[in-house]
């Protein structure tokens, strides 16, 4: 997973993006820095949050879509690590939003979800223009 979240490149990714059906994220805000720090959280819950932010949000498996999405600005997360281990953090900003974004992949929710009726209808129309330039 961490291969294709940097090939992308991007700053997370989730199981069940690359057909896999568990309930697992990766994220690493740091690796376009040249800082890799990657996060590997499987059964995240989110216990508390805190503040809401508007975030300008793309995603791997929407290409050239974004939308802006409130979220919060702080959450307070239990999961478990890769060696089964109960672990308990504080996350703000993007590293908060990221985590809220890859949850929403985690309860089958897109970014189109978050987006009005219009844009998500735009969004199709226009996927479906580039899959018939490829074809």
């Amino acid at each position: 997973m961490i291969e294709t979240m940097y090939a992308a490149p991007g700053i997370g990714l989730a199981a069940p993006q690359v057909g896999v059906n568990i309930r697992m994220v990766v994220i690493d805000i740091f690796a376009h820095l040249g800082e890799p720090d990657p996060h590997f959280i499987l059964n995240p819950e989110i216990t508390s949050s805190a503040e809401t932010i508007a975030f300008e949000e793309g995603c791997l498996s929407l290409p050239e879509f974004t939308v802006e999405v409130p979220r919060s600005r702080i959450v307070e997360v239990k999961y478990q690590d890769l060696d089964g281990s109960q672990v308990k953090i504080s996350a703000e900003d993007l590293f908060a939003v990221a985590i809220q974004h890859e949850m929403d992949h985690l309860e089958g929710r897109l970014l189109l979800d978050h987006a009005s009726a219009v844009r998500r209808d735009m969004y199709r129309r226009k996927a479906r223009k580039m899959k018939a330039q490829l074809y």
